[in-house]
Protein backbone atom coordinates (compact mmCIF):
# COMPACT_ATOMS: atom_id res chain seq x y z
CA UNK A 1 0.00 0.00 0.00
CA UNK A 2 3.39 2.32 0.57
CA UNK A 3 3.26 2.16 -3.33
CA UNK A 4 -0.43 3.12 -4.35
CA UNK A 5 0.69 6.47 -4.84
CA UNK A 6 4.49 7.61 -6.02
CA UNK A 7 5.94 10.95 -6.83
CA UNK A 8 7.19 10.72 -10.55
CA UNK A 9 10.73 11.27 -9.40
CA UNK A 10 10.56 7.95 -7.66
CA UNK A 11 8.44 5.94 -9.99
CA UNK A 12 10.32 2.95 -10.37
CA UNK A 13 7.72 1.53 -13.54
CA UNK A 14 8.56 4.65 -15.58
CA UNK A 15 12.50 5.01 -14.82
CA UNK A 16 12.47 1.63 -15.88
CA UNK A 17 10.71 2.20 -19.16
CA UNK A 18 12.05 5.47 -20.75
CA UNK A 19 9.51 5.48 -23.76
CA UNK A 20 6.48 3.52 -23.65
CA UNK A 21 4.44 4.44 -26.90
CA UNK A 22 0.40 3.46 -27.76
CA UNK A 23 -1.21 4.31 -30.88
CA UNK A 24 -5.39 4.77 -31.26
CA UNK A 25 -6.83 5.78 -34.68
CA UNK A 26 -4.88 8.85 -35.75
CA UNK A 27 -3.64 9.77 -31.96
CA UNK A 28 0.15 8.41 -30.79
CA UNK A 29 0.54 8.76 -27.14
CA UNK A 30 4.38 8.20 -25.65
CA UNK A 31 5.20 8.76 -22.45
CA UNK A 32 8.99 9.33 -21.93
CA UNK A 33 11.71 9.42 -19.13
CA UNK A 34 13.74 13.22 -18.99
CA UNK A 35 16.12 12.67 -15.68
CA UNK A 36 13.32 12.26 -12.82
CA UNK A 37 10.70 13.81 -14.77
CA UNK A 38 8.60 12.01 -17.56
CA UNK A 39 6.51 13.84 -20.07
CA UNK A 40 3.11 12.33 -21.40
CA UNK A 41 2.98 13.54 -25.22
CA UNK A 42 -0.52 13.32 -27.28
CA UNK A 43 -0.59 13.84 -30.81
CA UNK A 44 -2.38 13.03 -34.25
CA UNK A 45 0.34 14.96 -35.88
CA UNK A 46 -0.94 18.36 -36.01
CA UNK A 47 -1.77 19.38 -32.66
CA UNK A 48 0.16 17.81 -29.93
CA UNK A 49 -0.59 18.05 -25.88
CA UNK A 50 2.48 17.71 -24.20
CA UNK A 51 2.12 17.72 -20.06
CA UNK A 52 4.76 16.25 -17.32
CA UNK A 53 3.07 13.70 -15.13
CA UNK A 54 2.68 14.78 -11.55
CA UNK A 55 2.18 11.19 -9.74
CA UNK A 56 2.03 7.53 -10.58
CA UNK A 57 -1.23 5.73 -9.25
CA UNK A 58 -0.73 1.67 -8.47
CA UNK A 59 2.51 0.25 -7.81
CA UNK A 60 2.95 -1.41 -11.78
CA UNK A 61 2.74 -4.98 -10.32
CA UNK A 62 -0.48 -5.41 -12.78
CA UNK A 63 -0.94 -1.85 -13.71
CA UNK A 64 0.21 1.96 -13.44
CA UNK A 65 -2.32 5.40 -14.17
CA UNK A 66 -1.28 8.83 -14.15
CA UNK A 67 -2.52 12.05 -13.07
CA UNK A 68 -1.40 15.08 -14.85
CA UNK A 69 -2.44 18.85 -14.73
CA UNK A 70 -3.70 20.71 -18.04
CA UNK A 71 -5.65 23.82 -18.55
CA UNK A 72 -5.67 24.54 -14.36
CA UNK A 73 -7.28 20.83 -13.97
CA UNK A 74 -6.30 17.34 -13.33
CA UNK A 75 -6.44 15.31 -15.39
CA UNK A 76 -6.47 11.18 -15.20
CA UNK A 77 -4.12 9.52 -18.57
CA UNK A 78 -6.23 8.19 -21.16
CA UNK A 79 -3.60 5.00 -21.63
CA UNK A 80 -1.86 3.20 -18.50
CA UNK A 81 0.93 1.04 -18.39
CA UNK A 82 0.34 -2.69 -18.00
CA UNK A 83 2.71 -4.89 -16.51
CA UNK A 84 2.20 -8.38 -18.32
CA UNK A 85 2.23 -6.59 -21.44
CA UNK A 86 5.31 -4.11 -20.24
CA UNK A 87 3.05 -1.21 -22.45
CA UNK A 88 0.63 0.91 -22.67
CA UNK A 89 -3.20 0.16 -23.01
CA UNK A 90 -6.48 2.09 -22.45
CA UNK A 91 -6.72 2.95 -18.60
CA UNK A 92 -9.76 0.68 -17.14
CA UNK A 93 -13.02 3.03 -17.62
CA UNK A 94 -11.88 5.22 -20.34
CA UNK A 95 -13.49 5.17 -23.79
CA UNK A 96 -12.25 2.97 -26.03
CA UNK A 97 -13.52 4.17 -29.11
CA UNK A 98 -11.36 7.19 -31.18
CA UNK A 99 -11.47 10.44 -29.95
CA UNK A 100 -13.12 13.49 -31.90
CA UNK A 101 -10.36 15.79 -30.63
CA UNK A 102 -6.29 15.51 -28.76
CA UNK A 103 -8.33 17.46 -25.68
CA UNK A 104 -10.36 14.46 -25.93
CA UNK A 105 -7.53 11.42 -26.65
CA UNK A 106 -5.65 13.72 -23.63
CA UNK A 107 -7.73 12.01 -20.82
CA UNK A 108 -10.43 12.50 -18.43
CA UNK A 109 -10.75 15.97 -16.50
CA UNK A 110 -11.16 15.47 -13.00
CA UNK A 111 -13.34 17.58 -11.05
CA UNK A 112 -12.12 18.83 -7.30
CA UNK A 113 -14.18 16.00 -5.93
CA UNK A 114 -13.09 13.59 -8.05
CA UNK A 115 -9.31 14.11 -7.44
CA UNK A 116 -9.98 14.35 -3.51
CA UNK A 117 -11.10 10.87 -3.81
CA UNK A 118 -8.50 9.92 -5.84
CA UNK A 119 -5.55 10.59 -3.45
CA UNK A 120 -8.30 9.65 -0.85
CA UNK A 121 -6.99 6.10 -1.65
CA UNK A 122 -3.82 6.32 -2.98
CA UNK A 123 -2.07 9.13 -0.64
CA UNK A 124 -4.97 9.72 2.35
CA UNK A 125 -2.37 12.43 3.49
CA UNK A 126 -2.95 14.64 1.07
CA UNK A 127 -6.68 15.19 2.04
CA UNK A 128 -7.32 17.30 4.98
CA UNK A 129 -10.71 18.21 6.62
CA UNK A 130 -12.34 17.11 2.84
CA UNK A 131 -9.73 19.62 1.48
CA UNK A 132 -6.79 18.30 -1.21
CA UNK A 133 -3.71 19.46 0.04
CA UNK A 134 -0.95 17.97 -1.97
CA UNK A 135 2.02 20.42 -0.61
CA UNK A 136 3.29 18.54 1.24
CA UNK A 137 2.48 15.26 -0.13
CA UNK A 138 2.98 11.88 1.84
CA UNK A 139 3.08 9.44 -1.12
CA UNK A 140 1.08 6.29 -0.60
CA UNK A 141 -0.90 4.74 2.25
CA UNK A 142 0.69 5.09 5.72
CA UNK A 143 0.24 3.70 8.97
CA UNK A 144 -2.14 6.70 9.93
CA UNK A 145 -4.59 6.14 6.89
CA UNK A 146 -5.90 2.95 8.48
CA UNK A 147 -4.96 3.12 12.14
CA UNK A 148 -5.28 7.11 12.81
CA UNK A 149 -3.29 9.33 14.29
CA UNK A 150 0.06 7.84 16.30
CA UNK A 151 1.07 10.67 18.25
CA UNK A 152 -0.89 8.75 21.28
CA UNK A 153 0.31 5.66 20.15
CA UNK A 154 4.19 6.54 20.49
CA UNK A 155 3.76 8.38 23.73
CA UNK A 156 2.18 4.82 24.92
CA UNK A 157 4.43 3.08 23.86
CA UNK A 158 7.69 4.76 25.00
CA UNK A 159 6.33 5.29 28.60
CA UNK A 160 5.91 1.39 28.56
CA UNK A 161 1.87 1.71 28.62
CA UNK A 162 0.29 -1.29 28.01
CA UNK A 163 -2.36 0.60 26.73
CA UNK A 164 -1.77 0.77 22.64
CA UNK A 165 -3.89 3.91 22.27
CA UNK A 166 -4.23 3.27 18.53
CA UNK A 167 -7.30 2.26 16.45
CA UNK A 168 -7.57 -0.98 15.47
CA UNK A 169 -9.69 -2.35 12.30
CA UNK A 170 -8.93 -6.00 13.03
CA UNK A 171 -11.52 -5.57 16.08
CA UNK A 172 -14.16 -4.75 13.87
CA UNK A 173 -16.88 -7.70 12.70
CA UNK A 174 -16.40 -9.54 9.63
CA UNK A 175 -18.89 -6.69 7.71
CA UNK A 176 -18.26 -3.59 9.52
CA UNK A 177 -14.19 -4.44 8.24
CA UNK A 178 -15.25 -5.47 4.45
CA UNK A 179 -18.28 -2.80 3.95
CA UNK A 180 -17.19 0.17 5.90
CA UNK A 181 -13.65 0.21 6.38
CA UNK A 182 -11.74 -1.72 3.30
CA UNK A 183 -14.59 -1.32 0.63
CA UNK A 184 -14.05 2.69 1.47
CA UNK A 185 -11.50 2.37 -1.21
CA UNK A 186 -11.73 -1.65 -2.60
CA UNK A 187 -15.77 -0.40 -3.13
CA UNK A 188 -18.08 -1.90 -0.79
CA UNK A 189 -21.80 -3.22 -1.76
CA UNK A 190 -23.66 0.59 -1.18
CA UNK A 191 -20.73 1.94 -3.64
CA UNK A 192 -20.99 -0.15 -6.26
CA UNK A 193 -24.49 0.32 -6.34
CA UNK A 194 -24.18 3.62 -7.15
CA UNK A 195 -21.95 3.09 -10.53
CA UNK A 196 -24.03 2.50 -13.88
CA UNK A 197 -24.76 -1.10 -14.52
CA UNK A 198 -22.87 -1.55 -11.06
CA UNK A 199 -19.59 -1.16 -12.92
CA UNK A 200 -20.01 -3.96 -15.44
CA UNK A 201 -17.69 -6.52 -15.75
CA UNK A 202 -15.75 -4.05 -13.89
CA UNK A 203 -16.75 -4.77 -10.62
CA UNK A 204 -14.57 -8.18 -10.40
CA UNK A 205 -11.77 -5.66 -8.86
CA UNK A 206 -14.12 -4.64 -5.68
CA UNK A 207 -13.41 -7.41 -3.45
CA UNK A 208 -15.95 -6.32 -0.75
CA UNK A 209 -18.75 -5.92 -3.27
CA UNK A 210 -17.99 -9.64 -4.58
CA UNK A 211 -17.80 -11.16 -1.04
CA UNK A 212 -21.15 -9.43 0.17
CA UNK A 213 -22.78 -10.81 -2.72
CA UNK A 214 -21.05 -14.51 -1.59
CA UNK A 215 -24.36 -16.64 0.15
CA UNK A 216 -23.50 -17.60 3.29
CA UNK A 217 -20.10 -15.56 3.59
CA UNK A 218 -21.72 -12.30 3.94
CA UNK A 219 -21.58 -12.26 7.84
CA UNK A 220 -20.08 -11.42 11.12
CA UNK A 221 -18.00 -14.02 11.33
CA UNK A 222 -13.98 -13.26 11.95
CA UNK A 223 -13.59 -16.38 9.80
CA UNK A 224 -15.12 -14.60 6.52
CA UNK A 225 -13.28 -11.12 7.15
CA UNK A 226 -11.00 -9.52 5.11
CA UNK A 227 -7.78 -10.17 7.31
CA UNK A 228 -8.69 -13.71 7.66
CA UNK A 229 -6.99 -14.35 4.68
CA UNK A 230 -4.71 -11.06 3.93
CA UNK A 231 -2.43 -9.30 5.75
CA UNK A 232 -2.34 -5.75 5.27
CA UNK A 233 1.25 -5.72 6.66
CA UNK A 234 2.34 -8.47 4.19
CA UNK A 235 2.79 -9.40 0.75
CA UNK A 236 -0.08 -10.92 -0.72
CA UNK A 237 0.12 -14.99 -0.56
CA UNK A 238 -0.22 -17.30 -3.60
CA UNK A 239 -0.29 -20.54 -1.85
CA UNK A 240 -3.53 -22.25 -2.94
CA UNK A 241 -2.71 -24.57 0.93
CA UNK A 242 -3.08 -21.36 2.52
CA UNK A 243 -6.64 -20.32 1.44
CA UNK A 244 -8.04 -23.86 1.69
CA UNK A 245 -7.11 -24.25 5.52
CA UNK A 246 -9.13 -20.85 5.55
CA UNK A 247 -11.97 -22.82 3.82
CA UNK A 248 -11.60 -25.55 5.79
CA UNK A 249 -11.56 -23.41 9.18
CA UNK A 250 -15.20 -23.39 8.55
CA UNK A 251 -16.21 -26.15 5.77
CA UNK A 252 -15.98 -30.19 6.56
CA UNK A 253 -13.57 -31.94 5.27
CA UNK A 254 -15.91 -34.87 4.02
CA UNK A 255 -19.69 -35.41 4.04
CA UNK A 256 -18.75 -37.81 6.46
CA UNK A 257 -17.20 -35.76 9.40
CA UNK A 258 -18.86 -35.09 12.25
CA UNK A 259 -19.59 -31.01 12.59
CA UNK A 260 -18.29 -29.17 15.55
CA UNK A 261 -19.39 -25.70 17.25
CA UNK A 262 -17.22 -23.96 14.72
CA UNK A 263 -16.74 -26.15 11.50
CA UNK A 264 -20.68 -26.84 10.87
CA UNK A 265 -20.15 -25.49 6.81
CA UNK A 266 -21.05 -28.30 4.04
CA UNK A 267 -17.99 -30.48 2.44
CA UNK A 268 -17.50 -29.52 -1.01
CA UNK A 269 -18.99 -32.73 -2.68
CA UNK A 270 -15.74 -32.49 -5.29
CA UNK A 271 -12.60 -32.22 -3.56
CA UNK A 272 -11.12 -30.35 -0.05
CA UNK A 273 -7.69 -28.44 -2.38
CA UNK A 274 -7.61 -26.34 -4.19
CA UNK A 275 -10.82 -24.50 -3.21
CA UNK A 276 -10.63 -21.26 -4.61
CA UNK A 277 -9.96 -22.56 -8.64
CA UNK A 278 -13.52 -23.69 -8.25
CA UNK A 279 -14.92 -21.45 -6.05
CA UNK A 280 -13.23 -18.15 -6.65
CA UNK A 281 -12.07 -18.32 -10.03
CA UNK A 282 -9.26 -16.00 -11.49
CA UNK A 283 -11.38 -13.74 -14.21
CA UNK A 284 -10.08 -11.49 -16.89
CA UNK A 285 -11.52 -7.78 -16.90
CA UNK A 286 -10.96 -7.19 -20.80
CA UNK A 287 -7.90 -5.05 -21.36
CA UNK A 288 -6.53 -5.29 -17.79
CA UNK A 289 -4.41 -8.07 -19.22
CA UNK A 290 -4.51 -9.37 -15.83
CA UNK A 291 -6.95 -12.28 -13.87
CA UNK A 292 -8.28 -10.74 -10.83
CA UNK A 293 -9.79 -13.65 -8.13
CA UNK A 294 -13.08 -13.19 -8.15
CA UNK A 295 -14.67 -12.66 -4.25
CA UNK A 296 -17.82 -14.06 -5.06
CA UNK A 297 -17.26 -16.87 -4.00
CA UNK A 298 -19.95 -19.12 -5.56
CA UNK A 299 -20.42 -23.20 -7.47
CA UNK A 300 -19.22 -22.58 -10.59
CA UNK A 301 -20.75 -24.49 -12.83
CA UNK A 302 -19.59 -24.58 -16.57
CA UNK A 303 -21.13 -21.92 -19.08
CA UNK A 304 -22.41 -20.16 -16.29
CA UNK A 305 -22.58 -16.48 -16.64
CA UNK A 306 -20.26 -14.27 -14.55
CA UNK A 307 -22.69 -12.54 -12.32
CA UNK A 308 -22.14 -9.03 -11.65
Amino acid sequence: MAHALEAIADCQVLSAHPRLTFRNGPYTYQITRQGNRSIYTVTDGEKTISEPILYCLGSGKVGQTYILRHNDLFYESRVSYYQPIQNLDFTIGQPRLVPSSVEEAFGRPLSLDEARDCFACHAPAAVVESRLQLDPLIPGVNCEACHGPGEKHVKAVTSGSKASQIFNPGKMDAFSLSQEFCGTCHRSFDQVMLMPAQGGVNNIRFQPYRMFNSRGHNKLDPRTSCIACHDPHGKLEHDAALYDSKCLACHLKSPTEAKTDKRTAAACPVGKQQCTNCHMPKLEIPGTHFKFTDHWIRILKPNDPIPR
